[in-house]
């Protein structure tokens, strides 16, 4: 097996020319290094802004190692980055910060800037979950919502930090609706709307998916036998030129289950008809196990049961900085034209 510095060396030098166009794009946020994929399993190194933030997976990384990769990667860039180091491989690593490894140094941990697509984001390298606060698989997502937005009204559900509705906003929609459960990541969208003040205000709905989702399509929110539901924001049905279903792998409330792997269907027919005519809807699935023939045709086949029939269906495919040796990324998207 090749070492770190060579598996390094190679994934700098099959991005460099994306890196370039990345750069001439105003974006500064991107993966340097997809170790699955590159000859690292568990590995990742990824560049925010002034950032580069390092995370092991599956095992914790050597000072040495880690002290030569940052090297590395500031000569390749010709920048002085400030290093990040996060072992997500023990159980605790949400609340573990003793960093037996590397301690970064404390201006490395404050709240600064990183851009894609010419637009501002805030950017933490730790917070009060694990995941970063921007999510790079998904910049071409990003990129297509910003181009193809003009004019149109845009929900975002399982909204995270809303960069897709800082997109649509920046794109010039006419309406950008954000929808997440959690009030943490709403908060970070609303600083990333502050960071780019020239853009129109967008809208913030903090609730669980089912309900507001079955309001939008103008279905009834089924009832638990003997136990009334939680409190959730009343919404007025509505239809949305382009919608954007982003869902985690897996989680459970009082109003329903998401479960990417055996039941997208419950997820996909109520944002199908939140979709207006001749609308597009953007369709994610981020498990690896998932083939992507496969799910396409459960898509498809749902759309038509729902009365919503695709008339195209495309597949956009994750940037080159996140390599996929069998074609298969974990990440699968799909753009409906219904």
């Amino acid at each position: 097996m090749r070492s770190l510095e060579q598996a390094l060396r190679a994934a700098y030098h099959n991005r460099e020319a994306l890196l370039s166009e990345l750069h001439h794009q105003a974006t500064d946020c991107y993966r340097l290094f997809h170790g699955s994929q590159e000859g690292s399993p568990g590995l990742t190194v990824d560049r925010y802004g002034p950032l580069l933030l390092v995370q092991s997976f599956h095992q914790p990384l050597e000072r040495d190692a880690l002290l030569t990769l940052h090297e590395q990667i500031c000569t390749d860039l010709d920048l002085p980055l400030a290093l990040v180091y996060n072992d997500r491989s023990q159980g605790n690593s949400r609340i573990d910060r003793n960093d037996p490894v590397y301690r970064a140094a404390p201006s490395a941990l404050e709240d600064v800037i990183g851009h894609e697509w010419g637009l501002n984001y805030r950017v933490r390298a730790r917070h009060s979950g694990q995941d970063p606060l921007l999510f790079l698989d998904l910049r071409n997502v990003r990129g297509w919502v910003k181009a193809n937005s003009a004019g149109k009204s845009v929900l975002n559900l399982f909204a995270y930090t809303c960069g897709v509705g800082l997109c649509a906003a920046a794109g010039g929609a006419r309406e950008v609706c954000n929808l997440d459960f959690a009030e943490s990541n709403l908060a970070v969208g609303r600083e990333n709307g502050a960071l780019n003040p020239e853009l129109a205000p967008m809208q913030f709905i903090q609730s669980d998916y089912f309900p507001a989702i079955r309001q939008l399509a103008d279905m009834p929110i089924p009832q638990r036998r003997n136990r009334p539901l939680p409190d959730y924001p009343r919404l007025s049905p509505k239809q949305f030129d382009l919608v954007l279903l982003d869902p985690p792998a897996w989680s459970k409330s009082a109003f329903g289950t998401v479960d990417l792997l055996r039941d997208y269907q419950s997820l996909l027919k109520p944002a199908l008809l939140a979709t207006a005519e001749n609308g597009v809807l953007i369709c994610c699935n981020n498990l690896a196990k998932v083939d992507l023939d496969d799910w396409r045709d459960q898509v498809l086949r749902c759309a038509t049961k729902a009365g919503r029939p695709a008339q195209d269906c495309q597949v956009l495919p994750p940037a080159a900085d996140f390599p996929s040796t069998d074609g298969k990324p974990p990440l699968k998207v799909l753009m409906l034209q219904l």
